[in-house]
């Protein structure tokens, strides 16, 4: 029997009376940085170079109450942007949301992701956090938003791991059997969850495990019940999640978290087992590696429509040509300490703290030279820098790979 209509009005029930997620309204920006929802840093990730274009469509499909709409309309001031969801009270929220920090106006649809074929035209960049695996049919969802995705455009999706979320499945579970007939009724079900923690033993695994991880967040209904009493989750390990990213028919482009997906951080002290490693595949050895971290809750990753042309700029003349700028997610610009697009702190030598202020463009009245990152292309090739700089082209690849700058190859100059 065909449950669909059902779950997803019960997805709606919960969001309409627990709107999430529950981020505080603010009457200015949203803080700090997610390079992920950067259009020109999450194309240079992806491709390792700057996108042609600005002026983009982007889809934020699943907005909750605009948390992530705002930060999309911020961090791309030449797009446009369009939001829907399922809950008439989650975007209200956001309408609210983003019209109190100044954002710009955005097209708030009131839609299921199944639906999406009935917004116009395509999109260039799809955002999908927290949504899939909350739908009665992911692969079905995932559908219909690849097909809106344009040629060469990205998609940029968030999606549970079953292994860090097993003690969160048991207390789903428990809820759920003391509910009874009340299940689905979600202030019941949160009400129910925090007795259940209250009167287990401190050295309990659920209870240690919801404090150590979750309980400041969970202290809001709104989180504790989106964790615990939501009525449709579907979670993931990689041989079921690239079995999702195969029926989407886009390219994996890589996760969002590269540094985790290394064996060497694990079996590092171990060099015949990384040799024993190379005969894996790269879906074999994403298996091994979660497998031996089992703390991983979650999946972040990038898809794209085909051609999406990248550059891994090993061809030293060409990387000696293109033009650099600075990466609009590097915080603490200009000092030889700044923190990287995941607010990891990085020490710059003095000659690749030269480099990076080589790659800024010449003052032209208002803001004072070399204060801001992402300030638009400048006019030096890397060559052209280096000519002046104690440092080689490793090093470049280096400050690329910490993605402080974006490259433009020379064939745009």
């Amino acid at each position: 029997m065909d449950t669909t209509p059902d779950i997803s009005a019960a997805v709606r029930r919960l969001y309409d009376t627990f709107p999430f997620p529950p981020d505080p309204l603010s009457d200015e920006p949203p803080p700090g940085y997610n390079w992920r929802w950067s259009w020109p840093d999450a194309y240079n990730f992806c491709t390792g170079q700057k996108p042609r274009k600005l002026d983009v469509r982007i889809l934020d499909a699943g907005c909750g109450t605009g948390s992530s709409t705002d930060y999309l309309i911020h961090l791309n001031p030449e797009a446009s942007v369009t939001a829907i969801d399922l809950s008439e009270g989650a975007l209200k929220v956001a309408q609210e949301r983003c019209r109190r920090s100044g954002a710009r106006e955005a097209d708030f649809r009131h839609l299921s992701l199944y639906d999406a074929a009935e917004l116009e035209g395509e999109f260039d960049l799809i955002n999908c956090v927290g949504v899939l695996h909350h739908l009665p049919d992911p692969i079905r969802g995932i559908q219909a938003l690849a097909a809106k995705l344009a040629e060469g455009g990205l998609m940029h999706i968030f999606v549970y791991a079953e292994l860090g979320r097993w003690e969160i499945q048991l207390m789903q579970r428990a809820i759920g059997l003391l509910q009874g007939p009340k299940k689905g009724d979600y202030p019941d079900g949160v009400k129910v969850g925090r007795q259940i923690f209250a009167s287990l033993p401190e050295n309990n695994r659920l209870v240690k495990y919801e404090k150590q991880r979750w309980a400041g967040e969970n202290q809001r209904d709104e989180c504790f019940a989106d964790m615990y009493v939501h009525p449709q989750e579907i979670d993931y390990n990689i041989e079921t999640l690239f079995e999702l990213i195969d029926a989407s028919g886009l390219e994996f482009l890589g996760f969002s978290n590269p540094g985790y997906w290394q064996l060497e951080r694990l079996l590092g002290k171990a060099p015949e087992l990384i040799e024993r490693a190379e005969g894996l595949t790269e879906r074999e050895l994403y298996r091994l590696i979660e497998l031996l971290d089992t703390e991983i809750t979650h999946y972040e990753f990038f898809l794209g429509k085909k051609p999406v042309n990248k550059i891994d700029w090993s061809d030293d003349r060409a990387l000696l040509a293109a033009i650099p700028e600075l990466s609009s997610c590097m915080h603490g610009w200009p000092s030889q300490q700044v923190f990287d697009c995941n607010y990891q702190l990085i020490n710059l030598s003095s000659a690749e703290f030269e480099f990076l202020q080589g790659c800024v463009l010449p003052y032209q009245g208002g803001e004072k030279e070399g204060t801001s990152p992402g300030q638009g292309k400048g006019e030096k090739t890397v060559g052209e820098i280096l000519g002046n700089v104690e440092i080689g082209l490793d090093e470049v690849r280096s400050i690329l790979s910490k993605q402080l700058i974006l490259l433009t190859p020379s064939d745009r100059i």
